[in-house]
């Protein structure tokens, strides 16, 4: 099954079979019908007997089997959450996760969360095989803190947490202890200013590189653009063409390379940039972080910071109801404590209030086919790219789970 999730709240699952590929190129079809503010935000396969879970902004979790989920066809829209799972009035869905089907498989697994007041835990995911129909309590919530993220890792990841006022912190999950319980609220995972709150956490890959091989390896990072650009981009250049490796050697640097991931932040008037994932220095949990972003009258305050890759694309939404998809290779890489460059032309009475990323370009059913149920955020499976490889055509609807 197809399981497909909007911003707004809907949710459906299609049969894979329903769908079949395209030539590279073609325009697409629809792959679901959406109001004109909302759009398709998540997407992954699992087959019908493969449980999920759905974790809300109260930090209650809740599990449904695919099979609970409402059948429809490519273009239908799908139900809301609130129809499926007892919901509270104000309370949303923030994370859908799939859980394995063979629960074996979850007793190496961790579990991490985090509230907008700074705190985050880590369990065991074995702690949420078993829930009740009408859910359980998944983090310990004071009245005015809310749930942001829930994310799976391993010890060998870094934990990075992301403030409205334009700091974060990057610290291992190894700094955070396993809780044998639920009914906590976790410890401090970053000490906030007045009036700021945590407003995403992401996983990266933990890096062991010193400031001097950080400081290197920007160095020549930039030399290679320059250098590439002079040439036309039409030869590649190696680390060791620059003339710069001093702390560094050239395997290293190729490392450093093949692990290097990058942070996009965009603000509330919508303003963003791309940064190194090296310019976040790992630190201790519970500091008071390091700026993220520079902040200004202009910037105003940042909605959204996470990890994104060139051939991503994003979607922005205002609280107007405006939105706007764009390609991430065209957002310009800028250093950490930079004010970034005008991505969204908001007018003076709306803000930007979400982001999300999304696969550009249309391989869908591949990666569907191939990672066998592994979570993917994709726009449509309808995908108007040209430089589609695969694109996902309705066929006849099978009735047959």
């Amino acid at each position: 099954m197809v399981v497909t999730v909007t911003d707004a709240g809907y949710i459906k699952r299609v049969p894979l079979n329903a769908y079949k590929a395209q030539k590279r190129g073609g325009k697409g079809k629809s792959g679901m019908s959406t109001k004109e503010e909302d759009f398709v935000s998540r997407l992954f396969v699992a087959s019908t007997h493969a449980p999920v879970l759905f974790f809300s902004s109260k930090g209650l979790v809740y599990k449904l089997k695919v099979y609970k989920l409402p059948l429809g066809s490519p273009t239908s829209k799908g139900k809301p959450f609130i129809n499926l799972l007892p919901l509270d009035e104000g309370e949303n869905i923030t994370t859908i996760m799939r859980l394995p089907e063979n629960e074996a498989d979850c007793k190496d697994m961790s579990i991490v969360f985090s509230t907008k007041s700074g705190m985050i835990r880590r369990n065991s995911l074995m702690d949420f095989v078993n829930v009740q129909s009408n859910g359980k309590i998944a983090m310990k919530l004071d009245d005015d803190d809310k749930l942001i993220n829930v994310r799976i890792c391993d010890e060998n990841d870094d934990i990075m947490l992301a403030t409205r006022g334009g700091k974060c912190i990057r610290f291992p999950v190894t700094d955070v202890r396993v809780f044998v319980g639920r009914n906590s609220v976790g410890v401090r995972g970053i000490k906030l200013a007045d009036k700021d709150e945590v407003i995403s956490m992401s996983v990266l890959k933990h890096s062991d590189a010193t400031a001097e091989q950080r400081d290197e390896y920007s160095r020549i990072s930039s030399a290679i653009k320059r250098m590439e650009a002079e040439n036309g981009n039409t030869v590649t250049v190696k680390a060791t063409d620059t003339g710069l490796l001093n702390v560094l050697t050239a395997e290293q640097f190729e490392e450093m390379q093949a692990n290097e991931q990058f942070i996009l932040t965009v603000t509330c008037t919508g303003y963003g940039k791309r940064s190194s994932s090296y310019e976040y220095r790992v630190t201790g949990r519970g500091g008071s972080g390091i700026a993220n972003m520079e902040m200004s009258p202009r910037n105003k305050e940042v909605v959204s910071s996470f990890p994104i890759e060139d051939n991503n694309q994003i979607m922005m939404v205002t609280d107007g109801g405006k939105l706007i998809r764009m390609p991430v290779e065209d957002i310009r890489i800028a250093g950490r404590k930079t004010q970034g460059v005008i991505l969204f032309r908001t007018a003076e009475d709306e803000q930007v209030v979400s982001v999300t990323w999304l696969d550009a370009d249309s391989k869908d059913e591949e990666e569907l086919e191939n990672e066998t149920g592994s979570e993917v955020l994709g726009e449509s499976v309808a995908d108007e790219s040209d430089d589609a490889e695969t694109v996902m055509e309705p066929a006849i609807q099978n009735e047959e789970d």
